[in-house]
């Protein structure tokens, strides 16, 4: 298998098919489930913020959204098990891809009311988002590719519009540009009653990130801006190593990172860590 620049295999071409069998079926068999892990961690910041802040509907940006996972498991109230097995299981390949869209829009008909919440995605798979928006899992979308270039100005509109900011993975390949990017188009906000400038508020984040990825650069941004960031307690397995090459190549990354792999990276697991953002005060 073809790796990456980090050392982690390159899962590229699961991102970029017209629907997510090749995804779950990839993954599962590296038993990924880091959605899963994240999705009460998500769904209690969510909570947080509509009751701290008094917004009855926040908009949730999910980076790195591919198919719209979080948003089908967070709003929607699937879970993984049951995607793996609509997309991965033993009739899946018999199904064409609007047969699985309108199993999508079936659970998404069916409700999960309590989940009052809207979530945006943001990726550069323009496949990836078009499944999300057309199954109903997503919103709204934003295709761009914030590490190498700045958005449109209709991209800040759409990137303004967050309450709150999640990843379950992505960052390490998405770095601080990125976030600068959408802290960025935050401060051109407007009020949702009014119309008028909000002075810039700024949305609360929620990133699982690999430990093999230090996170000081983003926060270090994000500070600059304005925020404190908090890790909390725990660690998530976020799948199994696809090989020993890529294991050994992860173990040197983290030896290089200064952090101590045994009885976790060591046993054959990626792990991720949780850092919550939000502005100071």
């Amino acid at each position: 298998m073809r790796v990456d620049t980090t050392g982690k295999i390159s899962l590229d071409h699961i991102y970029t098919r017209p629907d997510p069998r090749a995804y779950f079926s990839t993954l599962r068999d590296l038993d990924y489930n880091i959605p899963e892990l994240a999705k009460p961690h998500f769904q209690r910041l969510i909570a947080e913020y509509r009751e701290t802040r008094g917004v009855p509907v926040p908009t949730v940006l999910d980076i790195g959204c591919s198919y719209g996972i979080n948003a089908a498991l967070v709003k929607h109230g699937a879970t993984m098990a049951e995607l793996y097995e609509r997309y991965s299981g033993r009739d899946a390949h018999r199904r064409t891809r609007a047969a699985l869209v309108t199993l999508d829009r079936e659970l998404v008909d069916a409700g999960a009311p309590a989940n009052r919440v809207r979530f945006l995605g943001l990726d550069a798979s323009d496949s990836a988002l078009a499944y999300a928006l057309d199954a109903g899992f997503l919103d709204g979308a934003v295709h761009a590719d914030l590490e190498n270039g700045e958005p449109t100005g209709e991209q800040r509109t759409r990137l303004a519009a967050a309450d709150l900011v999640v990843s379950t993975g992505c960052l390490g390949y998405v770095t601080e540009r990125t976030i600068a990017r959408i802290v960025d188009a935050a401060g051109e906000r407007t009020g949702e009653r009014t119309g008028e400038r909000t002075g810039g508020r700024l949305p609360w984040m929620a990133h699982f990130v690999l430990r093999m990825f230090p996170f000081d650069p983003i926060a270090d941004t994000l500070a600059a801006a304005g925020y404190e960031t908090v890790r909390r307690d725990g660690l998530f397995r976020q799948r199994r190593f696809a090989t020993r090459e890529e294991q050994a190549s992860v173990l040197e990354r983290l030896a290089e990172v200064g952090v101590d792999p045994g009885g976790l990276e060591t046993d054959g697991w990626f792990y991720a860590q949780l850092y919550i953002s939000k502005p100071a005060g």
